[in-house]
């Protein structure tokens, strides 16, 4: 039998087909379920009161209130405060979509005593340093942490959901199981997803309508209106736009300045982690 590395060129083309075929049908078929209405109150995934998420934007240069700490604070703090913490050896959705523009071997990063139970990915206990450091390394490479409860890794990891678990995910736009949030209705994403408080991105006059934050959007929640980008209502503020942005036009600012304490307390009161 040929290896499957041994295939011809007609039949890898064939295959290639094949799966553009097969995700082309699971993601109309995921965009209709969403619509589903009713599908936030029954569905475990997508009810509030089983997630609670915060993207956490790794921008160096975000204006923030006197002496309030940028957003990756609040990261370090979980680090620090957890029982336990469980780096995943590599990302499952950077491995399955074989990604090409960021590491596959930066895993996500789960603390709590349910993060122990993880057997289904391989994965390691580690201490707080190295913990800091993973962190370090995945926001070196440009990848944004979402934080938080997410009843999703409770099938994902195959752990039964006990609100013990938390999850520190660090996300690529293109192959991040999160950007498939962008066909759910505004109403289910915003209490599980919701922007850190008192977070505002605001497109500035030196916008010349490249493109190139859209690209990098895993909502697709910017369009261009008169040769100019505009940020809508779907969007989370990762800051990934702010970040590719070859002129600078899009600018981060945060005007609350308990908005980690809030972030925080909010958080906690989904999942019990220390």
């Amino acid at each position: 039998m040929m290896a499957m590395d041994d295939a011809s060129p007609a039949a890898k083309k064939l295959r290639k087909r094949v799966r553009r075929t097969l995700v082309w049908a699971a993601e109309r078929a995921l965009r209709a379920a969403l619509k589903i209405p009713g599908m936030n109150k029954v569905h475990p995934w997508l009810r509030e009161d089983k997630s609670e998420l915060r993207w956490l934007p790794i921008n160096a240069d975000i204006e923030l209130p006197e002496d309030a700490p940028l957003p990756l604070a609040l990261l370090d703090r979980f680090i620090e405060e957890a029982s336990h913490r469980v780096i995943i050896d590599y990302c499952g959705c950077r491995e399955g979509w074989k990604c090409k523009h960021y590491p596959r071997d930066i895993g996500c990063l789960m603390m709590g005593d349910d993060a122990l139970l993880i057997e289904r990915f391989p994965g390691r206990e580690v201490g707080v340093e190295e913990a800091r450091a993973h962190a370090r390394r995945a926001v070196d490479a440009g990848l944004v942490p979402v934080v938080g409860k997410a009843r999703v890794d409770n099938f994902i990891f195959d752990v039964r959901d006990r609100s013990r678990m938390l999850t520190t995910c660090f996300c690529c736009e293109c192959c991040c199981v999160t950007r498939y949030t962008r066909y759910a209705p505004l109403k289910t994403l915003e209490p599980i997803q919701p922007r850190l408080e008192g977070i505002t991105l605001t497109v500035t006059d030196r916008c010349i309508g490249c493109g190139q934050c859209a690209k990098h959007c895993y909502l697709e929640a910017i369009k261009f209106v008169n040769g100019r980008a505009v940020i809508g209502e779907y969007c989370r503020a990762c800051g990934r736009c702010a970040s590719v942005c070859a002129k600078d036009a899009i600018e981060i600012s945060i005007d609350d300045p308990d908005f980690l304490e809030k972030a925080y307390a909010k958080i906690r009161a989904h999942v019990k982690f220390d």
